[in-house]
């Protein structure tokens, strides 16, 4: 074989291997999360979904996520942030909340994305005929005849709204329930805990998304990624569970995939829907 040839079958398998990777970063999987509390005697089961980005999976109808919804069998279904583009529809995200609202209870708190748009109220106030919006305030249930609460605190451009909603939520904590804070950007996690708060009082569980797992991930090497928003190169905070004194933080990867977010393929980090059981 000439060296010629040679060359334009090393180009040819790279961009095949490279092909592969993108094409397998579109396939969603379900991640499990097993989550201890004392305060749960009967256990919870949530359908976490994150920055879904307006994307669909199984047709336009959605059916991809609801199917493995069903399966998961959740009591609960919570929406974090950036359900929606900055720019673009917001069909199929409405979609999706609209056929798992009529089957499970479920809350939603917005993202970036969402208060960088254009029709923020707009949208907003679809969403309120679907669920709860929660941005600064609690929804308070009951699962399995436990008490649970969750709460929400926007994800906004200007830091100073995003922490008054945080402080509010702090102010209406109640440890006799199962508090659930769904909180969009994971580098925050400071101030989720409560720093520079006279609290007595923290959150059981916290939800985010954001990071879309670094984007690019290399097992064992570049496990948080390459590259996260708001964090740069070589993030901390980008996907998996992690515990602070009794508060359990889970990252969700999320739900975008290429060509959403900015033609960026994903590598070894496949779209993902979250399921956490919370048991005793």
């Amino acid at each position: 074989m000439s060296k010629k040839a040679k060359k334009r079958l090393i180009i040819a398998i790279i961009l095949l291997v490279l092909a592969l990777l993108s094409a397998w970063g579109f396939t969603m999987r379900t991640v499990r999360y097993d989550v201890k509390s004392p305060k749960l005697q009967s256990g919870m089961r949530i359908v976490f979904i994150s920055d879904l980005h307006n994307c669909f999976y199984g047709g336009t109808d959605q059916s991809g996520i609801i199917d493995e919804v069903r399966k998961a069998d959740p009591d609960i279904v919570i929406f974090g942030g950036d359900v929606v583009d900055a720019w673009g529809g917001t069909k199929h995200a409405l979609t999706l909340m609209k056929a798992l609202s009529a089957e499970y209870p479920c809350f939603y708190s917005p993202g970036n994305h969402e208060e960088m748009r254009k029709d923020t109220e707009e949208f907003y106030d679809q969403v309120r005929d679907i669920c709860p919006l929660l941005m600064g305030d609690f929804s308070e249930t009951v699962v399995n005849g436990e008490k649970v609460r969750i709460y929400g605190a926007e994800d906004s451009v200007a830091w100073g709204k995003h922490k008054t909603q945080l402080e509010e939520c702090f102010d209406t904590l109640d440890g006799s329930f199962y508090n659930i804070l769904v909180a969009h950007q994971p580098e925050q996690i400071d101030a989720y805990l409560g720093e520079g708060l006279n609290n007595k009082d923290n959150f059981d569980l916290i939800l985010s998304g954001h990071a879309h797992g670094g984007q690019w991930r290399i097992p064992k090497l570049l496990d948080q990624g390459l590259y996260a928003p708001d964090q740069g190169i070589f993030p901390d905070y980008t996907q998996g569970m992690y515990e602070y004194n009794g508060t359990v933080h889970i990252i969700s990867v999320g739900l975008a995939r290429p060509l959403r977010m900015i033609f960026i393929p994903r590598i070894f980090n496949r779209p993902e829907l979250s399921v956490i059981d919370i048991n005793r």
